[in-house]
């Protein structure tokens, strides 16, 4: 999941966030069973029209929010070529139509609620882990996603003003140096608020 919240308000901001969990993980079961690369890009074809129906805004936005991928999607593909297996297709196929997905309901999905359904669902694991810290930290892992996306786009963004060579693996450690600073101003938020009780 890459993306936030929309402030695009859509049909799909109004429905339940469990039903919306629910058909996502029903939907991304049937997308791994499927096999023939026709019947995955009908699938896509699906996503696709649906996305649609919230309007051509949100659909642009949606867009946006795959292009992270583009680097996965040329390494399969190139792979793919090289070792002339057509099998790639429908491998990517399945990694694009999951993630549009899984963006589509964090897009049209509160944090908030986000949050309350995972702690309603962790509720039996209450005696080992309690449902409140999992379902943080799964809603902080979704919405940092993007976030440490974008601090790597500024800090290639920065490399490419300085220095006419490409940023590559240079990029690498004042990413994760901004992760872990990000990291610790959300702990520390947290804290200042009183933690999780």
């Amino acid at each position: 999941m890459l993306a936030f919240t929309s402030p695009i308000q859509t049909y799909a901001h109004r429905l339940p966030t469990g039903l919306k969990l629910a058909l996502l993980c029903g939907f991304t079961i049937v997308l791994f069973a499927l096999k023939s690369p026709i019947s995955l890009t009908l699938a896509a074809f699906t996503l696709a029209a649906l996305i649609a129906t919230a309007g051509p805004q949100f659909a642009h936005a949606s867009l946006k929010m795959l292009r992270p991928l583009i680097p996965f999607i040329l390494i399969v593909a190139l792979w793919h070529l090289i070792t002339q297996d057509p099998g790639g297709a429908p491998i990517l196929l399945r990694m694009i139509t999951a993630v549009a997905a899984a963006n589509f309901v964090t897009m049209t999905t509160r944090l908030s609620d986000m949050i309350a359904v995972i702690e309603a669902l962790a509720r039996p694991l209450k005696p080992i882990l309690p449902p409140k810290t999992l379902a943080l930290a799964i809603a902080l892992t979704i919405r940092f996603t993007p976030t440490l996306l974008i601090r790597a786009d500024q800090i290639a963004e920065g490399w490419r003003a300085r220095s006419p060579k490409r940023p590559g693996w240079r990029i690498l450690l004042p990413s994760t140096l901004a992760a872990l600073d990000d990291a610790d101003r959300a702990a520390e938020a947290l804290r200042a608020r009183g933690g999780l009780g």
